[in-house]
């Protein structure tokens, strides 16, 4: 197999606008419109063990509300009765009630380490849906808007082991063989991570495929391959065909052998992790060490061999190993030093001979033990620390620097090791065939503009927006700049309390959603009507590009948002609203 091939992405520079001016704010009227919910949407808050911030990127941040981009004036939500909800647009700018579609068998309260439901619409007439338990629905769902031909059939159902969100999912037919592969997003804890945060990230690439073509159809899953990473990554879709998949990360992404293979390592890791017990434990002040170690029982003295030296320890058990050996970290006052046994267990106090210093271990390079830091300890360091910690972004500031904001960051701040990478893997050699070092090109949100391709991603490159359409069946150009977005790269920067960035199919604008109510629309250029100069040039301006608010009469926080070429979606706990903001079509 051949290395990756480094590609770059080619940016088109007709796309581009070196002249743009900004975005000019309009008053000019949204029309929004509200639509209460029977039942309360099914948000699921992070648990307490879900601290690190890939939990709060998969889970926190995720997107309740689901746009069908088959059918685009159709969105989706599940309540919290374990209904999949669908609501449609009627006469232009009317929200039909919400019409139940399916029906969860799963008790979803009934669990309680489940994550939210996930739901993704891989053809015009297929649906992958995960109730948040770790069992995933293939539905048949007939053609979805037509209430005669619509019907949500479920046409697989398996428990894959632990809970997981639906990244992506994709249905296509090879051989005269109907398959839907889908993408799983958990993250696991790692028992063998004991310097990063205890956590990876696993992407499951699940295909299902039909097995019998007669009156009795049915589907059982054909393959499961497990790519492992230590971020969650901004992007990751499947290709059309199925034969690849790729992703934006932060961190990279490898295949494991197979699922069986990686559960037997955990299973191998956790004998590991209980042979690696510690042999002592040991804990310190600024004048003495003590050294804790459990002894078998009936042992006595005459049975303990323990020496000192200025710089030395040895701790044996007669006719045993060494439990302790070495060179300390620093010097001891050895005449000094005592040892006792108490309660089956030997406890040596060394005396050290520079009051003071702290040491960093007991035996140089020996990692067998545990130091213990007792309460004091633990809130002399907090209280070190505070200064470098605040409940606010900037308390004050009058006398201290505003808070640094990464998104802000140009070209010349950004490490190379700290890059993000778009890298496209082989389904048949599970291999990386193509790599593109992103560097500085922050991404910042994908979007589906024809939903028989892979969706597009948008990058920031320099101060704009650049949206890049994946096409696998070009590996000499697998990446096509479609769209630009002028500025919205720096604009969108200044957004500290941003959650979603959404774009149509078209283009023709995109927003930002915030946290709480608000919802940014930026235009494209468009030309004007009337005759507008440029006061300090004294020129004719010919286009202007728009900014637009829009404030919802909620105070609900925001869980889901969506865009089509003509409207906004946006979901919180109890309503659904739609704004207008393309009249023409």
């Amino acid at each position: 197999m051949e290395a990756a091939a480094n590609c770059s992405l080619r940016v088109k520079r007709l796309l581009l606008d070196p002249k743009f001016e900004g975005y000019k704010l309009s008053l000019e009227p949204l029309a929004c419109y509200q639509l209460g919910l029977d039942s309360a949407v099914a948000e699921v808050k992070l648990r307490d063990d879900q601290y690190t911030l890939d939990h709060m990127r998969a889970f926190g941040m995720y997107n309740y509300l689901h746009l069908d981009s088959w059918y685009q004036d159709n969105v989706y939500y599940v309540d919290q009765l374990g209904r999949v909800m669908n609501s449609s647009v009627t006469l232009d700018t009317a929200l039909r009630k919400p019409r139940e579609v399916f029906r969860l068998p799963t008790d979803l309260t009934a669990c309680d380490n489940r994550l939210c439901a996930s739901i993704h619409f891989s053809s015009s007439t297929w649906v992958t849906i995960s109730d948040g338990t770790g069992s995933l629905y293939l539905i048949k769902t007939g053609k979805r808007g037509d209430a005669a031909s619509e019907k949500w059939e479920i046409m697989f159902n398996e428990e894959l082991g632990s809970p997981f969100v639906i990244v992506h999912s994709v249905s296509f037919v090879k051989s005269d063989v109907h398959s839907v592969a889908g993408l799983l997003l958990r993250v696991e804890k790692d028992e063998l991570d004991a310097e990063g945060s205890g956590f990876h990230v696993s992407l499951e690439w699940v295909t299902i495929t039909e097995i019998d073509k007669e009156d009795n159809q049915r589907y059982e899953i054909f393959k499961r391959r497990v790519l492992q990473g230590k971020s969650v990554p901004h992007y990751a879709a499947i290709e059309p065909g199925g034969d690849g998949v790729m992703i934006v990360s932060y961190k990279p992404f490898r295949f494991m052998q197979d699922v069986e293979n990686q559960l037997e390592k955990k299973e191998d890791g956790k004998i590991a992790d209980k042979k690696r017990d510690p042999v002592y434990y040991w804990h310190q002040t600024e004048d003495d060490l003590t050294v804790t170690i459990h002894l078998p029982q009936d042992l006595t003295k005459d049975d303990i061999q323990v020496q000192f030296s200025p710089d030395q320890i040895f701790v044996a058990l007669k006719s045993q190993p060494p439990l302790v050996e070495g060179k300390l970290c620093s010097s001891v006052d050895h005449e000094s030093c005592t040892w006792i046994i108490r309660d089956n267990s030997l406890e040596i106090s060394l005396i050290k001979k520079d009051e003071g210093p702290m040491w960093p271990e007991l035996v140089v390079g020996d990692t067998r033990g545990e130091f213990i830091m007792d309460s004091s300890q633990c809130s002399a360091v907090a209280e070190s620390l505070m200064h470098l910690t605040s409940e606010e972004m900037n308390p004050n500031p009058d006398k201290e620097n505003p808070p640094c904001n990464a998104q802000e960051l140009e070209e010349c701040d950004i490490f190379l090791e700290d890059s993000t990478s778009l890298c496209r893997f082989d389904g048949n050699t599970l291999k990386i065939t193509h790599v593109v070092n992103l560097g500085s090109n922050q991404y910042l949100f994908s979007a589906v503009v024809d939903p028989k391709e892979m969706p597009c991603f948008c990058l920031r490159h320099d101060i704009d927006a650049l949206l890049w359409q994946p096409r696998s069946d070009q590996p000499d150009n697998m990446w096509e700049h479609i769209a630009t977005f002028n500025a919205l790269g720096y604009v969108q920067a200044s957004k500290q309390d941003k959650k979603f960035t959404a774009c149509p199919p078209n283009c023709s604008y995109a927003a930002i959603c915030e946290c709480l109510r608000r919802v940014f629309i930026y235009r494209q250029p468009t030309p004007l009507s009337t005759v507008l100069y440029n006061r300090k040039e004294g020129r004719q301006v010919g286009q202007v590009a728009k900014q637009l608010v829009a404030t919802l009469e909620a105070s609900d926080p925001i869980l889901g948002f969506q865009a089509t070429n003509e409207r906004l979606f946006v979901l919180t706990t109890k309503s659904l609203f739609l704004i207008k903001v393309n009249t023409e079509n």
